[in-house]
């Protein structure tokens, strides 16, 4: 059972989010929250209101599929952070060697996918395998 979720318009770049959204890829989902609980970003908050809703998301097609999934088997698949609008505000910041500069304010787009199917091995549980 796969569900996205997405946040848009989100104040704030696409730079410093995807600090944060680095974090909680290919993780289980209560581990991920947990994660963005204490992780000390301002784009933590809205991005856990999004794997949030993701998880709702996927309960939610489950019931109506009538199959039983426990939240606590989700993990995020694919997560990532666009870039949205620009928006040049009518304000100048001094610059060097007299110029001056546009302030600019940042919009970001926030998309998270959950799975329940079985998560792929990775280098270290092969090794461990064998």
């Amino acid at each position: 059972m796969e569900a996205i979720a997405k946040t848009k318009y989100l104040k704030g770049s696409p730079r410093k989010a995807r600090l944060v959204i680095d974090l909680i890829r290919g993780v289980n989902v209560s581990r991920a929250l947990a994660i963005l609980k204490f992780t000390d970003k301002r784009a933590a908050d809205p991005i856990a209101k999004t794997l949030q809703s993701a998880i709702a998301n996927a309960t939610y097609l489950a019931e109506q599929q009538n199959i039983a999934i426990d939240p606590d088997d989700l993990w995020v698949k694919t997560c990532f952070v666009d870039m949205g609008p620009t928006k040049n505000r009518r304000r100048v910041r001094p610059a060097p060697q007299g110029r001056a500069y546009r302030e600019q304010r940042h919009y970001c787009h926030i998309t998270i996918q959950v799975t329940s199917d079985a998560q792929p091995k990775d280098e270290k549980a092969l090794k461990a395998e064998a």
